[in-house]
């Protein structure tokens, strides 16, 4: 692919895109950022701080927290009958703000239902309108992301974060930067610390769930993939009933599933657009400067040239026997994009899209609700079609039933304990029923 390597460097500039102008600031986020020396400092913040493989690492804790309490809100669902997008969107909520919020801050945001809710449709409109050409004059100037975290008041506080290190959340990293140009030579005002923090709400958030929900469309309607990467979790979790990240490297069948999954339906089918720096040529042709090179991923993961007659077809088991990844390497697969420009996020979204997929597909086996007007004739056919914006997503999103599995050994849940264990394991009656006598494991 010329744009996202060979010419890697003449195509690295960014549009000046209208709706992101405004609700980013002026570009003074990462992903919208006009090539140059505030974008490669800029982005450098969000790698070392959130990013890198050791932060993502950090995190652990976080992402499987998160999707015992995912299960246990499947769980509880009246019936076994849940709308799986808004409690997916949930978890990818919690786990992005407790990573960039840090732990307190996150429960205050979400510990409240109905703020929490309130909350996750702020971030779901932001990420319409991002998608959307500007109609006429926007509403005033998006001062609701000053209360996120009461951001302002905490700026003006002499309040360090508390802790340092690996402990500090990100927002007290982006303060640091902006008390001092020690860390990256620039220095970071309120405008772009809400910019970024914008930055990874939507493409920590929307597109996780995006790749979440279509994972489990795929599965639904493929029964026979669905079987199988059931039975994979299940025989290597076994009857610990505690999904852990130590798993997911043993699944090679799940991450199949998910890299098929983006191959079909890349979050974001057309990438965000390029732009030359410079007038530049390419196959014979000039490229003037400002043009907008546009990146059709959906079209290049359904290349027959590239994937064979099927390539329309879902089918996890091409990428059992080949090491083609979405990493950026192979071109021929680009969810997440390639080069300088390439998503920075992909290694923290890969093992939160991973963890909540092993959980509730360990738990739960899943069906459509037997009779609903999403669905074909009151078949067991879910209703794929789509609904556009700068993520696809399913029109009528994912109404299903989660059935627990008899599990008569311990299954993971949150609990508040005495002696300060974060996790405990608890016995469910046959069937998945109430909760009896609790066995404590540490979570190691």
């Amino acid at each position: 692919m010329l744009v996202m390597r060979a010419r890697d460097v003449a195509f690295a500039s960014r549009p000046r895109v209208a709706m992101a102008e405004r609700l980013l600031y002026g570009g003074r986020d990462v992903a919208f950022a006009p090539y140059g020396e505030y974008w490669r400092q800029a982005r450098r913040i969000c790698v070392v701080h959130l990013l890198s493989a050791r932060r993502v690492l950090s995190f652990r804790r976080v992402r499987e927290e998160e999707a015992a309490a995912l299960v246990a809100r499947v769980r509880a669902a009246a019936g076994g009958a849940v709308d799986l997008v808004e409690h997916l969107t949930a978890y990818s909520n919690t786990v992005v703000s407790r990573a960039v919020f840090g732990d307190e801050s996150a429960r205050g945001l979400y510990g409240d239902v109905d703020r929490g809710r309130a909350l996750r449709k702020l971030f779901d409109d932001f990420v319409e309108l991002l998608g959307q050409e500007p109609m006429g004059e926007l509403l005033p100037w998006l001062g609701w992301v000053d209360a996120v975290r009461g951001l302002d008041g905490k700026m003006d506080s002499d309040d360090d974060g508390g802790g340092g290190g690996d402990h500090r959340d990100f927002v007290d990293v982006l303060l640091d930067v902006n008390e001092t140009d020690k860390d990256a030579g620039i220095r970071l005002g309120t405008i772009e610390i809400k910019a970024i923090i914008l930055d990874m709400f939507a493409a920590g958030t929307d597109t996780t769930t995006t790749a979440m929900e279509w994972a489990m469309a795929e599965l639904i309607t493929h029964r026979n993939a669905m079987h199988k990467v059931q039975d994979e979790i299940r025989a290597v979790v076994g009857v610990t009933g505690c999904v852990t990240e130590d798993h997911i490297d043993r699944l090679p069948y799940l991450k199949a599933v998910l890299k098929e999954t983006l191959r079909l339906h890349p979050p974001n089918p057309l990438l965000v657009p390029h732009v030359p720096l410079a007038d530049t040529e390419i196959l014979g042709y000039t490229v003037p400067t400002h043009t907008r090179v546009l990146i059709n991923a959906w079209t290049i993961g359904r290349d027959p040239a590239t994937w064979g007659e099927h390539a329309e077809k879902f089918i996890p088991e091409r990428f059992l026997n080949n090491n083609v990844d979405y990493k950026g390497q192979d071109f021929g697969l680009v969810p997440f994009g390639a080069g300088r420009r390439g998503c920075p996020g992909m290694g923290f979204a890969v093992p939160t899209i991973e963890m909540a997929l092993a959980s509730l597909l360990y738990n739960f086996s899943w069906e459509t609700r037997p009779v609903d007007r999403r669905c074909k004739s009151g078949t067991s056919s879910l209703d794929m079609s789509e609904v556009n914006g700068i993520s696809v997503h399913l029109k009528y999103g994912l109404p299903l039933m989660a059935k627990s599995r008899i599990i008569t050994a311990p299954t993971c849940e949150n609990h508040s304990l005495n002696d300060g264990l974060r996790t405990a394991c608890i016995f469910l009656r046959a069937g998945g029923g109430d909760v009896s006598q609790p066995m404590t494991m540490r979570l190691q």
